[in-house]
């Protein structure tokens, strides 16, 4: 990857959200929908086929419709990112080979989940990964859902790799952030996966932040990434103050359904989900609207 794209990955992506209608098919009109709001937005660039886009409900038809269409509405204006991940390895590969990537700038690829792979397995899944993807690749740790940490120092091996060119991390740790930032290499990404604590990190030196927040306020949550890589945190903060009631809803219960109802309310997307997931129970939607009522009325 260029200097000038790894640029194009910093600020804010956004792992979009895959919307549905009443019968549970992709909706794509509110996806072309979705697309555009968060061009308009100010985002960076787009995540397609993240956690956030409900993927392991996703079949392989369904995901290449989804890229391609991504592709076709983005229309070149902002990168697209393909994730492709999952817990094992050949058929990641496979995935790699099948999907439409021509027009993606870059994989965004999750740590095995479930089957709790030791540091060792990990990089070797990686590497594997690298050697056989035809595009650069991010790194993705979140061990909240996969069930095993991928450490600072399996990170900064795999860094060393040509075909890895950072790392979405949310871990929550800020010790280890803190050791990849000092250790990485000098045109390693790193990138918050957190919105809760994007700011800090950013301040730690991140390179910018794949939201879930930003579906539903590109302008505002892309606008405080911006004001911390320029180093002006005063306006950064107050942005982000406004914004923390939002990062509490969204994963109340389970994401994307915080998400979902937040661009629901906004009219961009029925508030539907696949099983095994389903929309917030009413009480906390309730909570939802209020605080999107409120966001509305500052």
């Amino acid at each position: 990857m260029s200097n000038s794209t790894l640029h194009q990955l910093r600020g804010t992506g956004v792992a979009i959200v895959t919307p549905f209608d009443e019968k549970e098919q992709i909706d794509f009109p509110a996806l072309g929908n979705i697309i555009n709001f968060l061009i308009k937005g100010g985002v960076e660039y787009i995540v397609s086929l993240g956690t956030t886009g409900e993927t392991p409900v996703l079949d392989k038809s369904e995901k290449k419709d989804i890229l391609q269409f991504t592709y076709e509405t983005v229309a070149g204006r902002i990168p697209v990112v393909a994730g492709i991940g999952g817990n094992y390895t050949k058929a990641v590969i496979q995935e790699l080979e099948q999907l439409p990537l021509d027009k993606a700038a870059a994989i965004l690829s999750v740590s095995p989940a479930y089957n709790k792979p030791s540091q060792e397995g990990i990089y070797l899944h990686y590497r594997s990964m690298a050697e056989s993807s035809p595009l650069p690749i991010l790194l993705y740790n979140v061990p909240g859902r996969t069930g095993r940490n991928m450490t600072a120092d399996t990170t900064l091996r795999l860094a060393t790799l040509s075909n890895i060119v950072g790392i979405k991390e949310a871990s929550g740790m800020m010790d280890q952030c803190a050791v990849i930032l000092q250790e990485k290499p000098e045109n390693f990404l790193v990138i918050s996966g957190d919105d809760a604590l994007s700011l800090p990190l950013l301040a730690a030196g991140m390179d910018g932040v794949i939201s879930v927040a930003a579906n539903a306020y590109p302008a505002a949550f892309s606008s405080m990434v911006r004001y911390c890589l320029a180093g002006n945190f005063d306006e950064a903060r107050i942005i982000n103050n406004r914004l923390l009631p939002v990062y509490d809803l969204l994963f109340a219960e389970n994401n994307p359904a915080g998400v979902k109802a937040f661009l629901h309310l906004q009219g961009l997307l029925k508030n539907q989900l696949r099983l095994p997931l389903v929309p917030l129970s009413q009480p906390i939607f309730d909570n939802v609207q209020k605080c999107w009522e409120a966001l509305q009325n500052n």
